[in-house]
């Protein structure tokens, strides 16, 4: 049995936007006077971890913060935000049917928090019942651009045959490092550029797992 690994909430549905903002609405009612353009933000996705971007915007700025406090209220504004809905991203309902119907595994292999995940999927109409696993950052040590979820996953599913999608460079990184070969499937926000090393760069599914640019 094949597997289609789609490695990230992003993947599913477009949350850039709605993460920028609950970015700075936790800021603001921390008190800080911390904003993210969309530019900034844009460059800031480059690496992943929501947490660590507020610990080197701390540092940058010389500021003391409670980084896992603010954290989590940004988490839970996203996740109060994403209650209004979020449409699945082109071609992704397709390329899950498709890999279905083909006797494939489909799995969600991300490391943000299993709150998150369950956020998203209310939100696009999924569940947990549309995939055969689901990971999330519970389920191991280092998250991306660690490899270990991707080899967990495999392990998991008990196939070495698989292919992934990722929709930004870190879980790029992760999917290469544990040997597969990725498709990229930029968020809004993403930078093309950080994708030199996938097999395609796409801005669409398809059943085959990548269309043309």
């Amino acid at each position: 049995m094949a597997a289609l690994l789609l490695g990230s909430i992003g993947v599913l549905a477009e949350t850039s936007h709605l993460q920028r903002a609950a970015f700075n609405a936790a800021f603001a009612e921390a008190g800080l006077d911390w904003h993210w353009s969309e530019a900034r933000y844009r460059a800031l996705l480059a690496r992943s971890g929501g947490a660590d971007r507020i610990a080197a915007e701390a540092d940058r700025r010389g500021a003391s913060v409670d980084v896992a406090a603010l954290h989590a209220r940004k988490s839970a504004l996203f996740q109060q935000d994403l209650t209004r809905g979020v449409p699945l991203r082109p071609g992704v309902a397709e390329t899950m049917q498709a890999a279905r119907d083909a006797g494939d595994a489909v799995a969600l292999v991300t490391t943000t928090s299993a709150a998150n995940v369950t956020a998203v999927l209310a939100a696009t109409g999924l569940s947990e019942a549309d995939f055969d696993l689901i990971l999330t950052r519970a389920d191991v040590a280092d998250p991306k651009p660690a490899p270990e979820v991707y080899t967990l996953a495999l392990s998991r599913l008990g196939t070495p045959a698989a292919r992934a999608v990722e929709d930004n460079p870190d879980g790029l990184r992760a999917a290469l490092g544990a040997g597969l070969t990725c498709t990229a499937f930029p968020g809004a926000l993403h930078d093309d550029a950080n994708f030199e090393d996938a097999e395609a760069v796409v801005r669409s599914l398809a059943p085959a797992g990548k269309v043309a640019v």
